[in-house]
């Protein structure tokens, strides 16, 4: 016997042969074509078509200048990097003081 997922029901179900080999959105018999695809050559490159830039990322991150990786690009990694571990002190000691408040019983 063949089975196929009842989209309604969510479980699987009895179906004839035709129906399990051929799921649902998917024809059968048309021949599988690619898209054809356009370019304009009047559009300028698009940043990501520059070139290959881990070479240089390479020699960035393999430079042994003693400093950690997540540091070596300069200004703007040392700043998400104090921001970080600034937000990850806030939130712990947030998390202590809701620990100490909840623990503290009732008043009347």
């Amino acid at each position: 016997m063949y089975y196929k997922l009842s989209g309604f029901t969510q479980r699987l179900t009895g179906c004839s042969p035709a129906t399990a080999y051929n799921p649902q959105g998917m024809k059968q018999g048309l021949p599988a074509e690619s898209p054809t695809m356009v370019l304009s050559e009047a559009r300028a490159p698009a940043d990501h078509m520059e070139g290959n830039r881990v070479p240089d990322l390479q020699r960035i991150f393999q430079k042994p200048d003693g400093r950690p990786v997540h540091l070596k690009r300069g200004y703007p990694d040392r700043l998400l990097y104090r921001t970080t571990m600034a937000l990850t002190v806030g939130g712990v000691a947030y998390c202590l003081v809701a620990l100490y408040i909840q623990s503290q019983p009732k008043r009347q």
